[in-house]
């Protein structure tokens, strides 16, 4: 038997480098089996030529039953996967495309986006490149990730240290009752990946911080800020600021949503300049404490959506240097300007980050 799987061996490696195709070397492989199974059972028992091809036609049978078998196995799984639909084999899945690369189909859920004159095929390309941080994943998070990955967003990033409650099913409409107890980072990232299967989608299950706000904003191309802690926003808007990476900055109150862009660095004022103290306690009170409209985060939340893909896009005029105001309870929106403070201690002088 060790002759013959010896000259097995040296017809595949041999017929390998002679430019033989595999077909060829199997069907060869074929020929030298017959003819060991035909010498075993042609040759007297105890012929020379007999012992050294394993003296017995029995051994050979069964390991021509178990190649028959294994043959059968891969031809059978080839034909299963030339039947796979182009879009689910494993090259053309979402996430195994390479980086701004458009996986087959998928340009096609654009379609809308590339027929406007302002964004076309450029700016949708830009969006599948672009690389957008979302802190805190509730009401303000909720509306604009789910848009961001709708819109075609390569990557989007969450970050929040919060699981889901059943009190924020009411207005934060990317996570689901089924996901109550749930890290919102996760059930964001669920959220997203339901809207669009193609969007890279990064988590980050802990609160901003100073140590790590500076590291994690470099790697983004534009931050929205949905956050409700105050610490937080101020910790956010220097390292926004002294990366030069834009902020969508949004707030709630119960009936009122608030929205602005920070870019100090282009001539905006940030975030210190405008609120350069933190309210005096029990001044705001919260959503837990005081209610909000539900459909109020899913208007400013899209609003921010909106500003960040005119930001990635260049398309229109963004709200740079002023801020929209929206009041839900009596249907009016109204803009106000915004300046600078020379004594900002982030962006002014001082900060040097302006």
């Amino acid at each position: 038997m060790v002759l013959a799987l010896a000259l097995a061996v040296a017809i595949w490696t041999i017929g390998g480098r002679l430019g033989w195709p595999r077909q060829a070397r199997v069907i060869a492989l074929g020929l030298l089996y017959v003819l060991v199974l035909a010498a075993n059972v042609a040759l007297p028992r105890g012929a020379a030529l007999r012992e050294a091809l394993g003296g017995s036609a029995g051994e050979w049978l069964v390991l021509g039953g178990l190649g028959a078998v294994v043959l059968a196995y891969a031809k059978g799984l080839g034909r299963l996967r030339q039947r796979v639909r182009p879009e689910n084999r494993p090259e053309n899945r979402p996430g195994t495309v390479a980086q701004g690369t458009f996986a087959p189909g998928e340009l096609d859920r654009y379609a809308r986006h590339v027929v406007l004159r302002q964004i076309g095929g450029t700016g949708q390309r830009r969006l599948k490149e672009a690389r957008v941080l979302v802190v805190g994943a509730g009401g303000l998070g909720s509306p604009a990730m789910l848009y961001l990955a709708a819109a075609g967003v390569g990557t989007v990033g969450v970050i929040d240290d919060d699981a889901v409650e059943a009190t924020n099913l009411q207005r934060q409409v990317i996570h689901a009752d089924a996901r109550v107890g749930m890290a919102k980072v996760f059930s964001a990232k669920a959220g997203m990946e339901a809207v669009n299967p193609h969007v890279s989608v990064r988590p980050y299950h802990r609160r901003l911080t100073e140590e790590i706000a500076a590291e994690l904003v470099a790697d983004y191309d534009i931050v929205l800020d949905g956050c409700d802690d105050l610490a937080t926003r101020y910790v956010l808007n220097r390292a926004c600021a002294a990366a030069r990476v834009p902020l969508v900055s949004g707030a709630l109150s119960p009936w009122e949503g608030q929205l602005t862009t920070f870019a100090p660095w282009a001539g905006t004022p940030c975030y210190a300049c405008v609120f350069p103290e933190g309210r005096a306690e029990g001044l705001a009170p919260t959503c837990a404490e005081a209610g909000v409209l539900s459909p109020l985060p899913g208007i400013v939340g899209a609003m921010m959506a909106a500003e960040a893909i005119k930001e990635i896009t260049g398309a229109g005029q963004g709200h740079r240097g002023r801020m929209a105001i929206h009041d839900a309870l009596w249907g009016e929106h109204r803009e106000i300007g915004l300046s600078r403070r020379a004594d900002c201690p982030v962006c002014g002088p001082v900060g040097g980050a302006g």
